[in-house]
């Protein structure tokens, strides 16, 4: 199974400029020459999003945006094998660099988007290239900067 899957800061990003057009991101997801692959929403992304809402007007749109990729049944919910994998990982990276490094909950979002991803076959996309480039070293997935 081929697809994409943005990360929280993606979203962020175009929230950020005023823009909440899906189509206008997944747009920009698409390379020329290739073929188009489906969009997911992960319910760790999803999570995060609602934790950072703070206007009615956000929350409103966030709403609609579970609603419309639960429709297409687009949702991607970690399994159990996506958790043990994380914390094998945050291990890891604590080992290399410090536990303190593990302790960032959102490094442990990232290991768990990145985990239940690499279980699909799903590319991220991310504007957090750090946090994923280090997670990658430890547990090889597919994921580009955006």
């Amino acid at each position: 199974m081929s697809g994409i899957l943005f990360d929280t800061s993606v979203y962020i990003s175009d929230l950020r400029q005023g823009s909440a057009s899906l189509l206008a991101l997944r747009r920009a997801a698409h390379k020329a020459g290739e073929p188009t692959r489906p969009l997911w929403l992960s319910v760790v992304v999803l999570e995060e999003l609602h934790a950072g809402a703070q206007d009615r007007r956000l929350k409103k749109l966030l709403a609609r945006l579970e609603n419309d990729f639960e429709k297409v049944k687009r949702m991607l919910v970690p399994l159990r094998s996506d958790w043990t994998a994380c914390g094998q990982v945050l291990a890891q990276v604590g080992a290399k660099y410090g536990y303190e490094e593990v302790g960032r909950t959102r490094l442990t979002n990232d290991a768990l988007i990145a985990m239940s991803a690499a279980r699909n076959g799903f590319t991220v996309l991310t504007k957090n290239a750090a946090d994923f480039r280090r997670i990658a070293e430890f547990r090889p997935f597919r994921w580009e900067e955006v």
